[in-house]
């Protein structure tokens, strides 16, 4: 996993939604580690198309289970 693109994904979960960045790891669930709701989860997908200046496709949304999930989708984004 890329460590930059790591990084930026806690920092977004840490400043979106207030989260304690040592919670914040590749294997954590959205929904039971972190407990964020699929609104949270579209709130952070925002805010990464922003700092990426990219928008991700909708239907790949649904299958972020994972911190780890998510920087592969950004990850596939940016690539």
């Amino acid at each position: 996993m890329s460590e930059a693109i790591f990084d930026v994904v806690r920092e977004v979960f840490v400043s979106v939604r207030e989260i304690d960045p040592s919670r914040v790891v590749a294997e954590a669930s959205l929904a039971d580690d972190l407990g964020l709701d699929s609104l949270d989860a579209i709130e952070i997908v925002m805010a990464l198309e922003d700092r990426y200046d990219r928008e991700f496709d909708d239907e790949n949304l649904q299958d972020l289970k994972t911190v780890h999930d998510v920087v592969a989708l950004v990850r596939s984004l940016i690539d």
